[in-house]
């Protein structure tokens, strides 16, 4: 099922407008027809996940400033590409890593019957949750974890996703899947990134890498090994 692009929309309210179009002319050319995630993106409002200085940004297609520790949210049509290829379905449990502002865990959490988020900076893990309460999404737990090594005592999951670059794909969060599991996650370094996804099914994965994407880092996590000559 997809929904069609000529649907109404209220034109009455500027930000559902505002938000409408940026899921027609910015996500959905991104190759994102997951129905599910097309209507997470028009029912979360991220106007009220960006911080007020970049309010005017919140749906514009580029990385907006949180204002904390140089972090940023990602593009809007990355959260959603993301959703779409990992597949989420309303039974599962999903961890994410970088939190962030709260934005993709509520899109998250409106995917998947429980989501547990990751946020190794205490005062955006704390705005995470205000924001996520706020947007009623009572089914998201926010944590103040380095996710790059923490235990994860609720695991394992259905997916795991990273909201953020790393070097090199993280192996240890892979014992964390579930059979059947899948994680996404941004892999590389500049100006070459690719969104690597892994499917567990047993002892087996299954990683392709459907498109590519420079994305900022995740804290923590490994450096790819250097070689000097």
């Amino acid at each position: 099922m997809t929904l069609p692009y000529n649907r109404p929309v209220d034109t009455s309210d500027a930000n559902a407008t505002a938000r409408f179009h940026m899921v027609q002319q910015q996500i959905r050319p991104w190759v994102v027809q997951d129905v599910r995630v097309i209507e997470a993106l028009e029912t979360v409002r991220r106007e009220d996940f960006v911080p007020p200085a970049s309010y005017e940004l919140a749906f514009m297609d580029v990385e907006i400033p949180l204002g904390v520790a140089g972090q940023t949210m990602l593009s809007p049509k990355v959260d959603a590409r993301m959703a779409n290829d990992l597949a989420i379905q309303a039974h599962e449990r999903v961890l994410e890593i970088g939190t962030g502002s709260g934005y993709s865990a509520a899109l998250l959490g409106k995917l998947a019957k429980e989501v547990v988020t990751l946020e190794i900076n205490p005062e955006l893990a704390e705005m995470a949750r205000e924001n996520l309460e706020s947007a009623g999404a009572t089914n998201v737990t926010v944590r103040v974890a380095d996710g790059s090594k923490d235990l994860l005592a609720e695991g394992p999951f259905d997916v795991i996703v990273l909201s953020g670059s790393v070097e090199v794909l993280p192996e240890a969060l892979l014992d964390h899947l579930k059979d059947g599991g899948r994680l996404g996650a941004i892999v590389g370094q500049s100006p070459m990134m690719r969104f690597t996804l892994v499917k567990r099914h047993g002892n087996e994965r299954i990683t392709t890498e459907p498109w590519d994407m420079v994305a900022p880092r995740l804290s923590g996590f490994a450096t790819a090994e250097r070689f000097v000559f």
